[in-house]
């Protein structure tokens, strides 16, 4: 026998009841010192460089989406076991290793910053022209440049993967800035439906996209 209760004047829960995400807070950076926020905007606007349409990975917030993650669970990897010992696995098990992301961030910007001086005459990362900054990217990316105490090529993969999240994210998280990303690529966002659209192909949906907290033109300015 189905049982079931009525559900008079109003829903049988509160919104949000669960665990709902909490929006970034624009101001200082949360874990990263100056010095290393500058050079994750620096990398970012060099994975996502500006062009005459688009933000920069840089100006769309990709480094504060990564510093915010940074300072939660993510950069200490909860969740995951990360006690020894610690035996090299296979690529599909993941990485292994106590150091969660914060660490690793913190070790490998240090290293890159004392590459990049030894290299540059005293310059950081941050201080490099385009040109210098991509031939340093590069040489990560390929496994060439060896930094002290890090793993640069692993870090480049990590930075890669975050900028990208960064871009692509809820702007609720910090990045994709004024959904710049979203309005790129024409993602119509967190709307409630999409049911007269279903069997519209190879249509640009013509609304602007809407984030989990609403609309850009929703938000209280200030």
């Amino acid at each position: 026998m189905a049982r079931a209760s009525p559900i008079m004047l109003h829903l049988p829960w509160s919104p949000n009841a669960g665990n709902p995400p909490v929006p970034f807070q624009p101001g200082p950076w949360h874990y990263f010192t100056g010095s290393e926020g500058r050079a994750v905007e620096a990398i970012a606007d060099r994975i996502i460089p500006p062009d005459n349409e688009t933000l920069g990975g840089k100006d769309a917030g990709c480094a504060v989406f990564i510093d915010r993650q940074l300072a939660g669970p993510y950069g200490r990897r909860d969740g995951h076991y990360n006690r020894p010992p610690f035996m090299d696995g296979t690529k599909q098990q993941g990485e292994q290793g106590e150091a969660g992301p914060a660490q690793q961030y913190r070790k490998a910007l240090a290293a890159l910053d004392k590459h990049c001086q030894a290299k540059f005459s005293g310059k950081t990362f941050a201080d490099l022209d385009d040109k210098n900054k991509d031939t340093v990217l590069q040489g990560l990316e390929a496994g060439e440049i060896s930094l002290d105490g890090a793993d640069g090529k692993s870090f480049f993969a990590l930075v890669l993967k975050n900028v990208q999240s960064g871009f692509f994210a809820d702007p609720l998280y910090g990045g994709n800035r004024d959904m710049v990303a979203w309005k790129m690529i024409g993602f119509p966002g967190a709307r409630y439906n999409y049911l007269d659209w279903i069997d519209r192909h190879n249509e640009r949906f013509p609304l602007p996209p809407v984030g989990v907290t609403g609309r850009i033109d929703w938000t209280p300015k200030g």
